[in-house]
């Protein structure tokens, strides 16, 4: 398993715009019809890295506090599924109806959208503001599979409430930790 970080570049970026399909649905869903105008999360997961295993239950538990509150969550698979089935689109439906994910997870066929966004791993964690500038590229937490530190939220809810708050977002921001993305050879 190859680990990797966030790629760190300048905050204030704006979110490239996409349209990706949407497993659950059988449909294509673009940046435009899920934004929010009050903050927009977009983050890179896949089903089978075991550092998206190890949060995903807090991934859903923080969507879940903030869809009532204006946050829009969208999740994107851009993993080489030849390479990696389990990441499949079909295994993607299966994965988010099992843990009932209240947020949208998209499939990036292309890795274009990865790319665009400069993800690197994953999880690989973005926050925009309302006019879709990027004001966070960060950890979750501080947790890792098998660091014995518990799995709560905190830099991503620490951002989250800044920016629903109107406060300033701390800008000493911990680049996340995970799977490399499988890139198509």
């Amino acid at each position: 398993m190859a680990v990797r970080n966030t790629i760190q570049i300048r905050l204030g970026f704006t979110a490239p715009d996409f349209t990706l399909y949407d497993p659950i649905t059988d449909s294509y869903k673009s940046l435009n019809d899920l934004k929010s105008d009050k903050g927009t999360m977009i983050k890179f997961i896949c089903n089978h890295c075991p550092f998206v295993k190890h949060i995903i239950h807090e991934l859903i538990n923080i969507a879940n506090d903030y869809i009532p509150k204006g946050i829009s969550f969208i999740a994107i698979n851009s993993n080489d599924i030849e390479n990696y089935p389990e990441d499949s689109p079909e295994k993607m439906k299966e994965w988010a109806e099992e843990l009932n994910f209240p947020f949208t997870y998209l499939y990036d066929k292309s890795q274009s959208i990865a790319k665009a966004y400069s993800a690197a791993c994953t999880p690989d964690f973005n926050i925009f503001d309302r006019n879709l500038k990027c004001v966070y590229r960060g950890q979750l937490d501080g947790s890792r599979p098998e660091n014995g530190i518990p799995v709560t939220g905190l830099d991503i809810r620490n951002a989250l409430d800044a920016l629903l708050s109107g406060a300033k977002i701390n800008m000493n921001q911990i680049p996340s930790i995970g799977c490399g993305i499988k890139w198509k050879k």
